[in-house]
């Protein structure tokens, strides 16, 4: 009995899943510094985008000319993230055409260029 004992705790140790921790945690640590210095240059030049959404067609207008890219992360699958390229050209609006993005909430991420200066912004949007 005593052998089955250990053999039964040593396959039940070895069948345990292995430490599931995150093992970028170091490279996410020394670039906080980086988003959070993109995300208080938005408040300081109070460079908040204005986001527009119109079914499929998303307006996004910044205060100067800009370029960059746009995420649209599911909460409820990895899979049906998309990216799409942000350039405004000499104006100040960006327009997105997005029919692959189901409906339902969204959190964007917008990271873009502007006169020199970088900068990152996130919200949650509602897709309809």
């Amino acid at each position: 009995m005593f052998m089955l004992f250990i053999i039964f705790m040593c396959v039940k140790m070895f069948a345990l899943p292995a430490d599931e921790y995150d093992h970028h945690y170091y490279e996410k640590g020394l670039n906080f510094n980086k988003d959070y210095a993109r995300e208080k240059q938005v408040v300081t030049d109070q460079a908040q985008p204005v986001i527009q959404i119109n079914g499929k067609q998303i307006n996004i207008t910044f205060k100067a000319p800009a370029t960059g890219n746009a995420k649209f992360i599911r909460p409820s699958s990895q899979a049906l993230d998309k990216a799409f390229t942000i350039n405004t050209g000499v104006g100040k609006t960006a327009g997105l055409l997005a029919p692959t993005l189901v409906k339902g909430r969204w959190h964007m991420v917008l990271e873009w260029q502007s006169n020199q200066k970088n900068y990152l912004y996130e919200k949650e949007v509602d897709i309809e």
